[in-house]
């Protein structure tokens, strides 16, 4: 399994496209031994750029996991450092996102992928009290609000 950083660099074209393209970036890192990359679109012609590229690299996809929802709003805001490629998974915008739990998920695993430390699952905990009812117990597919960092 390649690590991390072999990944990021078989895919490094793939990630200036991503900033080339004003692709704000939510999620970058390493799970289930893919490269995970995660971003708002302003266009679906900025996202089908990105995409062609990962299928020039790898046309199975079997070590990339990407998802580019569309946001026309980003178009008019530029791209500025927002759209560089972060190690650390921080939220980029300053908009509350969405993340599907996926199992072996934990309030703590989700705020370390986002904020960048798992002492902050309170701050997703509270912003989906309609959801949950303890911060110890989500469920596999629940729908996640992910407020701003700040």
């Amino acid at each position: 399994m390649a690590s991390f950083e072999e990944l990021k660099i078989k895919y490094q074209t793939v990630i200036q496209q991503v900033q080339a393209q004003g692709i704000r970036v939510a999620n970058l890192h390493q799970q289930d031994g893919k490269l995970f990359i995660k971003g708002t679109a302003p266009s679906l012609e900025a996202a089908n750029k990105v995409w062609d590229e990962i299928k020039k690299i790898n046309p199975r996809l079997d070590d990339i996991t990407a998802d580019f929802p569309v946001d026309p709003s980003i178009a008019s805001t530029g791209t500025g450092s927002a759209a560089r490629a972060q190690t650390s998974s921080q939220t980029q915008s300053g908009r509350s996102q969405t993340y599907t739990v996926k199992p072996g998920d934990t309030l703590s695993k989700i705020s370390k992928q986002f904020y960048g430390s798992a002492n902050d699952y309170m701050k997703i905990f509270n912003a989906n009290k309609d959801k949950l009812k303890d911060p110890d117990q989500i469920s596999v597919g629940l729908e996640l609000k992910i407020p701003p960092a700040a």
